[in-house]
Order: structure tokens, then C-alpha cells, then sequence
């Protein structure tokens, strides 16, 4: 049986739940009424549908491409649909004006996250982690990094993800071993492994923007000694074109029941 969007179950949680015109006076809500986002939900609901449904089944039985080099390569069809959900404007749904989003509040895009999920659960996971990583960027670095990251990753003309686990340690991250070392010009040296990185590696965005929890060298133990850095795939120029590879490679590949 095909996927089908619950649009009426969305919108009764986001009208008669959760009253989402009562909200007009908040931050991000001034603009947002429920004739917008019932014609959001509508929209949403046909990409998800039409376009995410579709590839699967399909996508699920191929998987990914892994080569020597860490090349990683999409299944049949997944890098055209990654392509039409930026372009069409659905990652920049939540993303802050300020970097080139839409603005709509958080609950509106998890709604059509949740369809995105629904149609594949694989597929979903490439723009959300990169809203993950856009969201720790966003809270945390400085104007310089979201100035040169966010706009594009906004888009999802480049995508991110999160480097947290690693093979001695999953949930303990006070056990990461990923080390910084400071070269003296503000940038870092990092070394270690992560593994189980979701959209680590993949042909859909020009650029891949890993958020990775490493420990800068002389750093206390546990948690409380762990930085968080960006690490693209590329590395970005000034004038924000992209400069040589970066030194990371994807050494292989996870085999997930489900979620290839």
C-alpha cells in the first residue's frame, strides 16, 4: 500500500489541539496563520507522496555505494529527490530569515518532518541532520562560522550531519577519544574515528558539514572537556566558494535493517 500524508490528523493537532492562531503574538508566529499552514500541510503532504514515497522500496533494496576513496554514492533516484525538496524550499521550512529560511516555527516543520518520515525513513534522515547541525551552529558559533555555513545549509545547497559516537563508547560520551589540537590560527587538527554517522557520506549536496565533539588536547575528562567543531567536507574559502577536499574519509558503511 502507497504512503499517504494524514494531512487531517496534522491539522486537527495544529488547529483544535494546539490552536496555533492563538499564538500570533509569539516570535516566529506573527505571519503564521492555520489557512498558511493548512496550505503548508496540503503542499507537504504531495512531496511527501509524490516524490519520497516513490523511491523507498527501491532505495531500501539498493542501499548506498561505498568506493575505495570513501566515495559514497545514493540510491537510484534519491539524489533528484534531494535536489527538488531544496529547491522547492522545504529544508529552509524553520531555518532563521536571517541565513535565507522560511521562518515557519519549529512544530510546522516537524509536521512536515513527520511526512517525510512517514513516506521513508531513510531518506528523512538527510535533512534532519541537517537541521541538527544547523541548529547547533545556529545556537553556539560565532557570526564568522554562521555567516560562511548557515545560509547554504539552509538551502540544503549543502547538508550536515552529527559526529558524536564512537566505537569504544555509543551513548557515554564522556568516553570520546577524538582529539583537538589548536594550530595557533583559531582553526584545529582532529583525529579519531565516529562511526554510525548518519548522511556522513553521500552525492546529494555539494558540501557535507559535519558537527563533530572531539576533546581539545589538555581538556578535562568527561563531557565537560568536550568542544564542538565544524568539520566540512570541503573546505570553504573566503569569498564562501569551496577550497580543497578536507582530510576525512568514510571508511564504510553501517548495514541498517530498514534504513539503508
Amino acid at each position: 500500500m502507497a504512503y499517504k500524508a494524514p494531512v487531517r490528523d496534522f491539522t486537527f493537532i495544529l488547529n483544535e489541539v494546539l490552536e496555533i492562531d492563538r499564538y500570533t503574538n509569539q516570535p516566529g508566529f506573527q505571519d503564521v496563520s492555520s489557512d498558511l499552514v493548512d496550505q503548508i500541510l496540503e503542499e507537504g503532504a504531495k512531496f511527501a507522496d509524490e516524490v519520497i514515497a516513490p523511491i523507498n522500496n527501491p532505495g531500501d533494496k539498493e542501499g548506498c555505494h561505498w568506493a575505495e576513496g570513501g566515495v559514497v554514492t545514493g540510491p537510484k533516484g534519491w539524489k533528484e529527490a534531494y535536489k527538488a525538496m531544496s529547491e522547492a524550499g522545504w529544508i529552509a521550512l524553520a531555518a532563521d530569515p536571517a541565513y535565507g529560511g522560511q521562518g515557519m516555527p519549529s512544530v510546522v516543520a516537524s509536521a512536515f518532518g513527520q511526512m517525510t518520515a512517514g513516506a521513508s525513513a531513510a531518506f528523512s534522515m538527510y535533512p534532519g541532520l541537517t537541521a541538527g547541525a544547523y541548529a547547533g551552529i545556529h545556537a553556539n558559533a560565532s557570526d564568522e562560522l554562521k555567516q560562511k555555513y548557515l545560509p547554504k545549509m539552509a538551502t540544503g545547497e549543502w547538508s550536515g550531519t552529527m559526529n558524536l559516537t564512537e566505537p569504544q563508547c555509543g551513548t557515554d560520551l564522556g568516553l570520546v577519544r577524538t582529539k583537538a589540537v589548536p594550530n595557533g590560527d583559531g582553526s584545529y587538527s582532529i583525529t579519531g574515528q565516529k562511526i554510525w554517522i548518519s548522511a556522513g557520506e553521500h552525492d546529494f549536496a555539494d558540501n557535507i558539514i559535519h558537527t563533530v565533539l572531539a576533546r581539545v588536547e589538555g581538556a578535562v575528562p568527561g563531557i565537560k572537556g568536550l568542544s564542538l567543531f565544524v568539520v566540512p567536507k570541503y573546505l570553504v574559502n573566503e569569498d564562501g566558494s569551496l577550497g580543497e577536499r578536507n582530510t576525512l574519509e568514510c571508511a564504510g558503511l553501517e548495514h541498517k535493517m530498514g534504513i539503508h
